[in-house]
């Protein structure tokens, strides 16, 4: 049985205009530069520089829209009023001619075309001496190629591919054969299939000096235990002193273990950070300032608004004029809302970045992240009397230029542990001190996790075992057996 029924219900929503405000805040000063100019483009109202903004709802009140026929009802009763208020609710990909996504859109910025990874290597196979059969084998195997400049996969799977792929019936052996003249190319090293043959390539194309020797005796016979660093089982099987060793480690360490990454003509794109604040000292005093490309001159278009005084002045208004000003009108509140979004936009984030710089005011001056506090986000929610969500838009895609680089703001943010005084200390402290103890560890003889968790109590920082070596790993920083020296 069907039933209809009333329902009082009280939500709250958020308008179109807050939604796009809330966009615009998060917006890193590229990407906002990108979206004033698709603003400008769209609303031909909006205009860059300055100029004086005229009050034109002043002069020209809604009762001059009324549409004498019709009494009260006005033509802005045709107007769909959220589409007006916002282009936003448009979603992009109606806007938009294929399927293109997001990271697709940056099509303005110029890139310098080049050769790729995989060209270089087949034109340096121009140069070696291939028959037909072997020449169409080694393009498989330079194609087969990542990267790196490793070939992961095992010369049965590339026989078999070679067969149903590219017609060409071989075997094992004329791969293994086609594979050495692969690993004569530039760079040293590519078409190994592991880190071992890797090294052992660039080894034998070195000057054979007994340190040379030694380094590939070493990797042809103990990879195993020099890659777990036993050197004194590599001192007892080779019997070697500790400088010859060390002298073998030496080169190996100045070899390339992923020879792709040092191709010089690859073409990835390069990241280029634009810091949206900048923090000086000036007098032992700490100075903040926005980028000024977050902060634009707009004003609202005056020819528009001379059109509305115009249609103001004339004496007959037809119905098509009457619609032109309904449309002018449109853009010019939506150019005059942007605008005040820009002007809120700069207010929340110089704010909010202000807060910040004065929570970690200790750190800013010093540049120590010792000095850095436990802060989260409520915190700074909390001062600014803003939302949690409105700080983290704020810190999780801008960066500030400091006197100690360039910093990602959201790298401010730790939690807190208590250290033996009962105080609050930040996560990163801590860290940072158990980055220098290591640094300052006898290499001969690493400290373990439970010594590193012992020598940080005695600093202060009660920690157990197990959180220094989630720490550690945070850090990037070996076990200690792998960080053990010669």
């Amino acid at each position: 049985m069907l039933k209809q029924q009333l329902n009082l219900k009280l939500s709250q929503k958020l308008s179109p205009q807050q939604i796009q405000l809330m966009k615009l805040i998060q917006l890193p000063t590229q990407a906002f530069e990108q979206r004033l100019k698709q603003e400008m483009e769209e609303n031909p109202a909006l205009e860059g520089g300055k100029e004086d903004n005229e009050e034109y709802e002043e002069e020209f009140g809604t009762d001059d829209y009324q549409d004498e026929d019709q009494g009260n009802e006005t033509i802005e009763a045709d107007i769909n009023v959220d589409e007006y208020l916002s282009d936003d609710e448009i979603p992009n990909y109606r806007l938009q001619a294929n399927n293109y996504s997001a990271d697709d859109e940056d099509r303005q910025v110029p890139y310098a075309s080049g050769t790729s990874f995989t060209q270089y290597l087949r034109t340096q196979l121009s140069t070696l001496r291939l028959n037909e059969s072997e020449e169409e084998i080694a393009e498989f195997l330079v194609g087969s190629v990542d990267e790196s400049g490793y070939i992961r996969r095992s010369i049965q799977d590339i026989v078999d591919d070679l067969a149903f792929t590219q017609n060409v019936y071989t075997d094992e052996e004329t791969v293994e054969k086609v594979l050495k003249y692969v690993h004569e190319l530039d760079p040293a090293g590519v078409g190994a299939r592991n880190l071992q043959e890797c090294l052992l390539i660039q080894l034998n194309r070195k000057e054979q000096t007994r340190a040379v020797s030694l380094a590939t005796d070493i990797l042809e016979k103990s990879f195993d235990q020099f890659s777990k660093k036993h050197y004194q089982k590599l001192l007892s099987k080779h019997d070697i002193s500790e400088e010859e060793l060390r002298n073998a480690i030496d080169v190996i360490e100045h070899l390339n273990p992923k020879p792709g990454g040092a191709y010089a003509g690859n073409t990835r794109a390069v990241e280029h950070v634009i810091p949206d604040f900048t923090i000086k000292i000036v007098d032992g005093e700490l100075e903040l300032s926005l980028n000024g490309r977050n902060a634009p001159e707009m004003h609202v278009s005056k020819d528009y608004s001379e059109m509305l005084k115009g249609y103001k002045e004339s004496k007959e208004k037809s119905r098509a004029q009457k619609d032109a000003v309904m449309f002018i009108k449109q853009k010019l509140d939506a150019a005059k809302w942007f605008i005040e979004a820009i002007k809120q936009r700069q207010t929340t984030l110089f704010i909010t970045m202000s807060s910040i710089m004065n929570y970690q005011k200790e750190f800013f001056l010093t540049g120590d992240e010792r000095n850095l506090r436990p802060m989260i986000l409520k915190d700074i929610a909390d001062e600014i009397d803003m939302d949690v969500s409105t700080v983290s838009r704020v810190a999780n895609s801008k960066y500030v230029d400091t006197p100690y680089g360039t910093r990602l703001i959201k790298d401010f943010f730790s939690e807190s542990m208590k250290n033996d005084q009962g105080e609050d200390v930040s996560t990163k402290e801590i860290k940072k001190i158990l980055e220098m103890t290591i640094e300052d560890e006898n290499k001969r003889k690493p400290l373990t996790d439970e010594k590193l968790a012992k020598m940080l109590k005695e600093k202060g920082y009660p920690i157990a075992r197990r959180t220094v070596a989630k720490y550690r790993e945070q850090l990037d920083i070996p076990v200690a057996r792998l960080r053990k020296e010669i």
